[in-house]
């Protein structure tokens, strides 16, 4: 089977310019010492320009204002834009309003559309993606307890989420409740979006997290309680149901774009790391010139490249086969990627020493953020037995009691099946 991830001349120059603009518009984002409603005035125009380049929510089709690229493509913008926080915002593919945003173009009704969709991709409302809670396991959203009764025309949500990203600033969240409790596993939850503003929802605090107390603006990860909240029956996502159906269909692309942004995160710490190796002296000599440091820097650009190749063949299979025949290799991705982010930042922190452990260099924050990376969308070790499971698939046990490869075993087939051939030279002799 043929591999292609090529992309036409076009695209390239599309590429090039995100480079440039993250580089001259987007980093200085990071250092300014701006209030929110002076950093919203600072990203306004540099939305503009990206909706002038054709650039703005390219995750979604053209009739909803995104430019209908598939997977490859859309992992290599992920890959420049998540080199910094802002760069998605200032795309208009910042998480969690982009999956949501896909689900809703995907499940939505027309009236759904017309009061979330449209206002979430101007930029006008954020949303919220509520499913885990603090009581049961976030690897296996079968066993939710957070439920929805239909009384009437309303359902009546009573539950208890946490880690429900940007839930203090959002204008509606997106729950995903146990509606069927009798159901199969897979078919008990319902995705129900509920305004912010509904009477009985209490947004408790943001989670005091490894990466921080507080992130700038209110966004981070929310504990929120559902206190007999009552919404219109028509809020339901898509048929009832079909919350972990559609759990699926949002997390799955939005794995591939989680690791595309980790590989900007990791270009970033490696440019650090190879900058330092080259201007550092110790010892007598360059850094660069020690073994030690060799090993780093060719040990990180292996694993990124490997990283960077298994993602965009995860997504060349998502845009030929659809997501679900990408499973294994989203699953193999998700855990690689994030050990690969979490190796190559390490690296440069030690090489950068004092410096590189305090905060005069963003290094240190890229470690605490990446550390998430091995929970979020799925523990590694979830996406490990997936993997296992997949490829042990494909395999049969032996059909005698020595393994297929046991040598004596094979010589004596050989024997046999060369019997004659042995013979008639034997004869010959």
């Amino acid at each position: 089977m043929t591999w292609d991830f090529s992309t036409e001349p076009e695209f390239e120059k599309k590429l090039e310019w995100m480079r440039r603009f993250m580089r001259e518009e987007v980093y200085p984002l990071e250092v300014a010492d701006l209030d929110e409603r002076a950093f919203m005035r600072a990203v306004r125009p540099l939305r503009e320009e990206v909706k002038r380049q054709k650039l703005w929510a390219t995750h979604l089709p053209p009739e909803l204002g995104g430019q209908g690229y598939g997977q490859v493509k859309l992992g290599l913008m992920h890959e420049i834009e998540g080199a910094s926080v802002w760069g998605p915002i200032v795309f208009g593919n910042q998480a969690p309003d982009s999956g949501n945003s896909e689900i809703l173009a995907q499940f939505g009704t027309p009236e759904q559309k017309e009061k979330w969709l449209y206002p979430l991709l101007d930029g006008r409302v954020r949303s919220a993606f509520s499913m885990t809670e603090p009581n049961t396991p976030g690897s296996d959203p079968t066993t939710l307890s957070s439920t929805a009764e239909l009384d009437g025309d309303e359902w009546v949500i009573n539950g208890h989420k946490w880690f429900t990203s940007n839930g203090m600033i959002a204008d509606f969240l997106i729950a995903m409740v146990v509606t069927e409790p009798k159901a199969d596993a897979y078919e008990r939850a319902s995705m129900i979006i509920v305004p912010a503003d509904a009477p009985g929802l209490k947004r408790v605090r943001n989670i005091p997290t490894l990466a921080g107390e507080h992130e700038r603006f209110g966004y981070g990860h929310s504990e929120i309680l559902y206190e007999n909240v009552r919404v219109p029956a028509t809020n339901v996502l898509g048929e009832r149901g079909q919350g972990f159906l559609i759990a699926q269909h949002r997390l799955g692309p939005g794995r591939i774009h989680h690791c595309m942004r980790w590989l900007g995160q990791a270009r970033r710490a490696f440019d650090m790391l190879c900058e330092r190796a080259v201007s550092r002296e110790a010892f007598g000599k360059k850094l660069a010139a020690h073994e030690t440091v060799q090993n780093w820097i060719a040990d990180s650009a292996a694993e990124m490249q490997a990283a960077r190749l298994m993602t965009l063949h995860a997504a060349w299979v998502i845009d030929t086969q659809g997501a679900a025949a990408a499973r294994k290799e989203i699953s193999m991705i998700k855990f690689f990627g994030a050990r690969v982010l979490h190796d190559v930042i390490d690296r440069a922190i030690q090489l950068h020493g004092s410096l590189g452990y305090s905060a005069d260099l963003p290094l240190e924050e890229m470690y605490r953020h990446a550390r998430a990376a091995r929970i979020y969308d799925g523990p590694d070790e979830v996406h490990r037995v997936t993997v296992a499971r997949q490829v042990l698939a494909g395999y049969r046990p032996a059909p005698g009691m020595w393994p297929s490869e046991h040598v004596p075993a094979r010589r004596e087939a050989a024997r046999r099946k060369f019997a004659a051939l042995l013979e008639a030279a034997t004869t010959d002799a």
